[in-house]
């Protein structure tokens, strides 16, 4: 995984602000650390990163390569809300043996184990790859890009989208998504023989049925159209099935 940023988000409004803005319940925070995305009006994925409730401090863990941007997208909405993003001097450990004092748990998937906010950078030896591909997990910049619908990468299932809380920015098209269409596209747990480069297309009987990403032991993560992926698929030499 890659490098992340702290910034901690401060202010009697927080929380209200935050709830208006991404794809979770923010009331959540009660009980721990909540996974969620920021959008664009018309649905398609910004963000996603971790809030950790510290007191009366949010933390906002996210990959550094889009930190500042997504700050700087949500600053724009403060106006006059009480309400200060800062960045923090702290670091993220995270690993999957047993659990430091002070870390918290993952709140995507078990598998990923607890992350602890505090001097130290980096994890302890872990093969997340590994584990991603396992539960068919996405990554900021690798599976999750701004074409990215984020039902299609799998919120729901790792409890980064809430149904009930209400209006939040792309709110709209994603509830459409869920309960009046059925997903034709979305990523995918796929065998593969052999390799490619994450971004390559995969074709069957000629046609281009999705795009294979992260690959680990034999298996992979790919973007399929759902309805197409059957049988054995190619990326370039690789060989792929869906599992």
């Amino acid at each position: 995984m890659g490098e992340r940023a702290i910034y901690e988000i401060t202010g009697n409004d927080r929380e209200h602000f935050l709830q208006g803005l991404v794809s979770n319940d923010i009331r959540q925070l009660a009980q721990g650390p909540v996974y969620a995305a920021l959008l664009t009006p018309q649905g398609k994925y910004l963000a996603d990163f971790l809030l950790v409730p510290r007191g009366e401090t949010i933390l906002l863990d996210i990959d550094a390569t889009i930190a500042e941007a997504t700050v700087r997208r949500l600053s724009m909405y403060k106006l006059r809300a009480d309400v200060q993003i800062a960045r923090s001097a702290r670091k993220v450990f995270h690993g999957t043996g047993p659990a430091p004092d002070g870390a918290v748990e993952d709140p995507r998937h078990p598998a990923l184990g607890w992350r602890l906010y505090g001097e130290r950078a980096g994890d302890d030896g872990t093969d997340f790859d590994a584990i991603r591909v396992a539960h068919c997990i996405p990554e900021t910049g690798i599976e999750l890009t701004p074409e990215t619908y984020i039902l299609e990468a799998g919120f729901e299932r790792l409890h980064g989208v809430d149904f009930r809380k209400g209006c939040y920015v792309g709110q709209e098209v994603t509830a459409r998504m869920k309960h009046k269409t059925e997903l034709r596209k979305g990523l995918a747990s796929v065998r593969i023989e052999g390799a490619a480069p994450v971004g390559t297309e995969i074709t069957a009987d000629g046609r281009v049925v999705g795009t294979l990403f992260t690959q680990s032991g034999g298996h992979a993560i790919a973007h399929l159209r759902l309805d197409r992926a059957d049988g054995e698929m190619l990326a370039d030499a690789a060989r792929i099935w869906r599992e």
